[in-house]
């Protein structure tokens, strides 16, 4: 029964330093979430300096809190759209879609080959002899889906 009795000795002081301490832990361990644990550990506190309650409504504060915190930053977090200035870091082949070209080998059973920039491309498409000119129109991994023009 030691935490009860802390928090029964020093009342609101107790949930400031851990409020506190939540958010120095959040500086060692990533996640996110020891931020809002510790706000509302802060918040505890400031209420049961305002109007002394019992500890075991001081947890109950303390988890609604939490809860309604996390809840509000995922809720706010998940709607936001993050612009970057390189949308297709791990997406090589999405950016070559609507871009036209000759193929240099032909397509047969499905597959062939199209040089696009620096790198030759694997192509998947109907079958097509070599020097037919075609427009990639999606990607399926590193594999290029190209049609004829």
């Amino acid at each position: 029964m030691g935490i009860v009795d802390f928090i029964g000795q020093y009342g609101a002081w107790s949930w400031i330093v851990a409020g506190l301490v939540l958010f120095g832990l959040e500086l060692l361990v990533p996640g996110g979430f020891l931020l809002w644990l510790g706000i509302a550990g802060i918040a505890t506190g400031l209420i049961v300096m305002v109007q002394p309650i019992a500890w075991p409504w001081q947890w109950l504060i303390f988890g609604v809190l939490s809860l309604v915190s996390i809840a509000l930053w995922v809720r706010f977090n998940r709607n936001r759209h993050q612009n970057s200035d390189r949308p297709y870091l791990n997406r090589r082949a999405d950016r070559f879609v609507g871009h036209e070209s000759v193929l240099e080998e032909p397509v047969v059973d499905g597959y062939g080959r199209l040089s696009l920039g620096d790198t030759v491309w694997r192509v998947s498409g109907p079958n097509l002899p070599a020097g037919t000119r075609v427009r990639v129109v999606g990607s399926e991994g590193a594999v290029l889906k190209v049609e004829r023009i």
